[in-house]
């Protein structure tokens, strides 16, 4: 089953309705992740509209919403989630912070650092009380949604902070871990293409893809720092629900029972 909605300018958006879970699979129509939604063209907007989305959760940073504001169809509503606002700063940030000087961007993420610097932010993911927050109230209302149709969870790229949030829910769900690697993956094959111009416009700077996919992509190692801190924390992904998030049994049972066909 392809899950792919196609909408060129907003790649790496997926239905996750369809896949396996216990007791059945992910209901279709109900949750889609993506990319922000800023450039969203005219002709993909009807693409966008037969979806069914009423409620979009956007975890960017505030200043990431205010520079790049969705561009959507009247009636939406949109929850501002800011999982990184405790956070120093971030791995694509930092990669603007540094301009184009090769010399400097090999300094701050050559010779491992930019896989290091991604997997200490998946593992604030699972720590940092603003990240905790966003997550929680994602959840929550995706559990009690306040109007019917379907939800949409964003970040700017849709691998990150969208990933996690996708790939804790199918956990929770009781998804195997090689479909939740499968999904959390497939930002790859969705979101890098569509990148080619920025690897292009760096090429021409000095600086090579090899630098940049560290940040660009995702690797099942930054998957499995969230998982670890969540193990060596809360001991489960329920544990991680309940303790790490404050969600009640109640909550993760209303989640199922919405999302699992």
């Amino acid at each position: 089953m392809d899950r792919r909605i196609p909408l060129p300018s907003a790649p790496n958006t997926r239905d996750l309705g369809g896949l396996p879970v216990d007791g059945g699979i992910v209901r279709a129509r109900q949750i889609y992740r993506s990319t922000m939604l800023a450039n969203l063209s005219d002709e993909d907007l009807p693409i966008f509209e037969s979806l069914g989305v009423t409620i979009i959760y956007d975890m960017r940073t505030e200043g990431e919403r205010t520079s790049a504001p969705d561009r959507l169809p009247a009636g939406i509503e949109v929850t501002g989630l800011d999982v990184l606002a405790d956070h120093s700063t971030d791995a694509a940030t930092s990669i603007g912070n540094l301009g184009t000087n090769p010399e400097l961007l090999d300094d701050v993420l050559g010779s491992g650092q930019a896989e290091a610097l991604m997997e200490q932010t998946y593992r604030d993911f699972i720590t940092l009380r603003s990240a905790q927050t966003s997550y929680r109230d994602f959840f929550h209302g995706l559990a009690y949604p306040n109007r019917a149709g379907a939800a949409l969870v964003h970040c700017t790229t849709g691998k990150d902070r969208t990933g996690w949030a996708a790939a804790s829910l199918l956990l929770l769900l009781g998804a195997d871990e090689q479909t939740v690697r499968d999904d959390y993956l497939q930002s790859n094959t969705d979101l890098l293409p569509a990148l080619q111009p920025l690897f292009d416009l760096a090429a021409a700077q000095g600086i090579t893809a090899d630098l940049l996919l560290p940040v660009l992509g995702v690797r099942e190692s930054y998957l499995d720092a969230a998982l670890n801190q969540v193990d060596s924390r809360f001991g489960s992904i329920e544990g991680y629900f309940t303790t790490g998030l404050g969600l009640n049994s109640g909550t993760l049972d209303a989640l199922r029972s919405r999302l699992i066909d």
